[in-house]
């Protein structure tokens, strides 16, 4: 076929340069080109392998579900574009098994685990935990803050695929900080008018998080809080950027009264009052407090 990518690694950037046409997430562009090039293991070529080889490859490692899942879509859709390019005529990712992945259970970071590692906080780092506790951004968004993503008082965010989406910054020391900057919030020291990279927010919060929390383990907490103070499952999953209730209802620990309340119904008890808050809620920590 004229013009077709024979190795992989040609095969793979011309690919990856066809979803930057598309406007792909980097974050996803690098995702794909990882497990892509793990296929090497498995097939000589693109055009060589077969359903077999590409069951072989998701069979293989200690992959948990969801990456497995992941794995399986970055196969599908890179035979896709080969057969769009006019690569190849049929794809060995179009009878792969599908991946059922298990419902998690929410995991907010608690208010102790966020006060611990606000204490042990960088200023920068510290900025980063509030953007996850308190606006529910992605570790990938938090890295790609900037001056003039910021109107009114609303923080107009790029997610994924492309989706934006906009956060009001209720939270008065993030107001003042993007409000202040004067590009990226979050500068990388190795270019000029670049920011750091998703990686490195992950890093810096596991540094200060306790051993077992996580940065997206913030974004359950915000969305665990704002749930409970509206009730909205809706605008709840609007700030997120989901665009399905389903996935919001993953990141949200319904509060223990909605859930006795329920119960109480169904056993003819009647409905009672919220009940008080069985834990501590994390209040905005003034700087001096965790210096």
């Amino acid at each position: 076929m004229n013009g077709r990518p024979e190795t992989w690694g040609a095969a793979i950037e011309a690919y990856a340069r066809y979803q930057r046409a598309g406007g792909r997430a980097l974050g996803t562009i690098r995702v794909h080109r990882s497990y892509l090039g793990r296929l090497r293991t498995v097939a000589s070529s693109p055009w060589t392998a077969t359903t077999g080889d590409l069951v072989t490859f998701l069979a293989a490692g200690d992959w948990k579900p969801d990456t497995r899942k992941s794995a399986r879509s970055a196969l599908v859709t890179f035979y896709r574009w080969a057969i769009d390019m006019g690569h190849c005529e049929t794809s060995p990712a179009e009878r792969l098994p599908g991946i059922k992945v298990p419902t998690a259970a929410p995991r907010p970071a608690t208010d102790e685990a966020i006060a611990a590692a606000l204490a042990r906080a960088t200023p920068d780092v510290r900025l980063m935990i509030l953007f996850g506790a308190f606006a529910g951004l992605r570790c990938a968004e938090i890295s790609a803050v900037h001056h003039d993503d910021l109107r009114d008082g609303l923080l107009y965010v790029n997610g994924k695929g492309g989706k934006l989406r906009a956060v009001p910054l209720e939270h008065p020391e993030l107001l003042a900080a993007v409000a202040a900057a004067r590009s990226w919030l979050f500068p990388s020291p190795y270019g000029v008018d670049q920011h750091v990279t998703p990686g490195h927010v992950v890093h810096h919060l596991s540094a200060v998080l306790p051993a077992g929390v996580t940065g997206h383990q913030l974004r359950h907490r915000f969305a665990t809080a704002a749930y409970a103070g509206t009730r909205d499952m809706l605008a709840v999953g609007q700030l997120l950027g989901h665009s399905k209730p389903e996935t919001t209802q993953r990141y949200v620990r319904l509060p223990d009264d909605a859930i006795r309340a329920a119960v109480r119904s169904a056993a003819g008890l009647g409905a009672t009052p919220p009940a008080a808050p069985s834990g501590r809620h994390l209040r905005a920590v003034p700087r001096e407090e965790t210096a």
